[in-house]
C-alpha cells in the first residue's frame, strides 16, 4: 500500500527538557496512514523522551503534537488512546494470568464502561481481530504458557481492538529468532494495509533496513536525519546514530596454536537441554555458540556457570577436572557468567554502580583482620568505571538510571573484578544500540587479549563474523557444526543454523 500523503502523527519543533539537559530539541517528524517508519538511535539519544510524548506520558516543554490534525499542546494517556495511539513496549504489559483473549479484549471492554464482561463477548472480540490479521493463537492459553513471539502478536491484536491508527513498536524482535520475525514482519505488513502507521524503534539496523520505507534518526536530542530507507545502509545508519564510522569488519587476533586449553568440556548433556556437547577453549580466544530460541544454546552456558548442572559428562578449567554443581563452584574454578537478562539476574538495580562493580569480588578485599581496604575498593571501582568507559554522573549513581549499554558495562566489570579465567556473555548485546555494541565487543577482544577465554552465546550473527573465533552452531541441543576461519560467514552460520 502506498501511504496516503496526509499525515496521521506530526510532531512539530518539540523540546523537552529534564533538570536543564535537553532530552528533545526542536524534534519533528511526521507518520504517514500504511507506512513502517523506523526511529533510530542510541540510547539517550531521545527515543524513549519522544515516544512518551507521543503517548502522553510525558508533556513537552514546548512544540505540539498532531493526531489525524488534531493539534494538542499535551496529550494525556487516555488522549492518546482514544486518538488511536497504542505503544507495544518491550514487556508487552500484558496480564499473565489471563488467557489471550481476555488480554485481546479486556482493554476494550474496561473502555467502553462495561462492568461485567462476557466471556462468550470477549471470545469473539478476540476471534474477530485474530482472523482479520490472517494469524493463528491459542486463545484459551494463558498468556504465562505462551512463547514470546505469540505474546507480541497478542499486544498487536489488542491494539487493533481498540482502534489503533498509529502503533509504536520499541524493540519488537529483541527475543525473537529468525522465524518469528519473518512471521512479525508479515504481521506489519498486513497493518499497513489496514492504514495503520507504524512507529518502529530498534537497534537491528537489518532488520529496519527490511521492514521501514522511512528512517529518522535521533543524536543526544538532535534529529540529525530523516528519509527515505532506501537512500540508507545499515552503515549510514550507524554514523548518523554515532558521528562517527562503525567499523563491521571481521577484527580477530590470531590464537597461537599451542596457547593453554582453559576450559575443557567433554561429553556434556542435561535432560531435555543438551546431549553430548564437547569443545575446547584456548587463551585468547573468543568463542561463539549460537543456534535458534530453544536449540539449547543457553542451557549449555547455564550447565557450565551451575545453574542448571548438566547430569553427565566433564568440565575442566585449567586442566584441571571440576565438579560444577552449583554457581559458587563455578565461581572458584574461576568461571564468571553475564547472563541474558541482566537487569533481574546480573545487577541489583537500586543499588549504586560502584556498589554493583565490586558485589563479587567483595572477600578479595578484606584484609588479614577481615575488614575492607577500603582504598583498594575505592581504587579499583575508580579503575573499572573509567576501564568499562560507562557513562553516568559518577560511581554512586543508582544502576536502574542507566542506559541499557551502560548497565551491561557494569555487568561486565562486575565479574571483570574477579579476573576469571572464563568469561561467558550470553547475548552480551540484546538492547545495546550500535556504538554501544562495538564498544561491548572491543571489551571482549581486550580480555581475549589479555589471556581470558571468552565464550559468547547470541544469535546476533553479525556480531559473531566479526569478533569470534570459532562458531559452535547446536541444534536441537547438540553441536551439528564447528565452524572456524573462512566458515565464520554470516551466510554459512545461517544456513547451518536453519538445516
Amino acid at each position: 500500500m502506498t501511504p496516503s500523503d496526509a499525515p496521521v502523527l506530526e510532531v512539530r519543533d518539540v523540546v523537552k527538557t529534564y533538570g536543564g539537559v535537553h532530552a528533545l530539541r526542536n524534534v519533528s517528524l511526521q507518520l504517514l496512514p500504511g507506512e513502517v517508519h523506523c526511529l533510530a538511535g542510541e540510547n539517550g539519544s531521545g527515543k524513549s523522551t519522544l515516544i512518551k510524548i507521543i503517548s502522553g506520558v510525558e508533556k513537552p516543554d514546548s512544540g505540539t503534537v498532531a493526531i489525524d490534525g488534531q493539534v494538542h499542546a499535551h496529550l494525556t494517556p487516555n488522549d492518546a488512546i482514544h486518538s488511536g495511539v497504542q505503544v507495544i513496549y518491550q514487556d508487552f504489559s500484558l496480564f499473565p494470568n489471563l488467557t489471550a483473549a481476555e488480554n485481546i479484549a479486556m482493554l476494550s471492554e474496561l473502555a467502553q464502561g462495561r462492568k461485567i464482561s462476557s466471556r462468550r463477548r470477549i471470545s469473539a472480540e478476540a476471534r474477530r481481530v485474530v482472523a482479520d490479521l490472517g494469524l493463528r493463537l491459542d486463545l484459551e492459553a494463558d498468556v504465562i504458557d505462551l512463547p514470546v513471539a505469540d505474546r507480541q502478536l497478542i499486544a498487536i491484536c489488542r491494539a487493533l481492538v481498540n482502534d489503533a491508527k498509529v502503533l509504536i513498536m520499541d524493540e519488537p524482535t529483541t527475543a525473537l529468532t529468525h522465524t518469528e520475525v519473518d512471521r512479525l514482519f508479515t504481521v506489519v505488513r498486513r497493518l499497513q494495509v489496514r492504514g495503520v502507521a507504524v512507529m518502529f524503534v530498534s537497534h537491528k539496523l537489518d532488520e529496519v533496513l527490511r521492514i521501514s520505507q522511512r528512517v529518522t534518526v535521533l543524536r543526544n536530542g538532535e534529529l540529525v536525519e530523516s528519509g527515505p530507507a532506501s537512500d540508507h545502509t545499515a552503515r549510514s545508519i550507524a554514523k548518523a546514530m554515532t558521528g562517527r564510522e562503525v567499523s563491521e569488519e571481521r577484527l580477530v587476533s590470531d590464537v597461537a596454536p599451542d596457547a593453554p586449553i582453559l576450559l575443557q568440556v567433554e561429553n556434556l548433556s542435561r535432560a531435555g537441554g543438551f546431549t553430548d556437547v564437547s569443545f575446547a577453549l584456548r587463551a585468547g580466544e573468543i568463542l561463539g555458540i549460537t543456534g535458534l530460541l530453544g536449540s539449547g544454546r543457553s542451557e549449555i552456558a547455564e550447565a557450565i556457570f551451575g545453574i542448571h548442572p548438566a547430569d553427565s559428562g566433564t568440565i575442566r578449567v585449567g586442566g584441571k577436572v571440576r565438579r560444577i554443581r552449583s554457581i559458587r563452584d563455578a565461581v572458584s574454578a574461576g568461571i564468571g557468567y553475564v547472563p541474558e537478562d541482566r537487569l533481574t539476574q546480573g545487577l541489583f538495580l537500586d543499588v549504586s554502580i560502584a556498589d554493583n562493580l565490586i558485589a563479587s569480588s567483595l572477600d578479595s578485599y578484606r584484609t588479614r583482620t577481615g575488614l575492607l581496604d577500603r582504598r583498594r575498593v575505592r581504587d579499583s571501582i575508580t579503575d573499572l568505571f573509567r576501564r568499562l568507559r560507562i557513562q553516568a554522573p559518577n560511581v554512586g549513581a543508582v544502576v536502574r538510571s542507566l542506559s541499557g549499554g551502560n548497565a551491561q558495562r557494569v555487568v561486565i566489570a562486575k565479574w571483570l573484578d574477579r579476573k576469571p579465567k572464563v568469561l561467558i556473555l550470553n547475548g552480551p548485546t540484546v538492547g545495546v544500540d550500535v556504538g554501544s555494541k562495538e564498544q561491548i565487543i572491543g571489551i571482549l577482544r581486550e580480555q581475549a587479549a589479555a589471556g581470558v577465554g571468552v565464550v559468547v552465546i547470541s544469535d546476533d550473527i553479525p556480531e559473531l563474523v566479526t569478533s569470534c573465533h570459532r562458531v559452535l552452531v547446536v541444534h536441537e541441543g547438540r553441536v551439528v557444526a564447528e565452524l572456524s576461519g573462512d566458515q565464520v560467514d554470516a551466510h554459512e552460520i545461517e544456513r547451518r543454523m536453519a538445516a
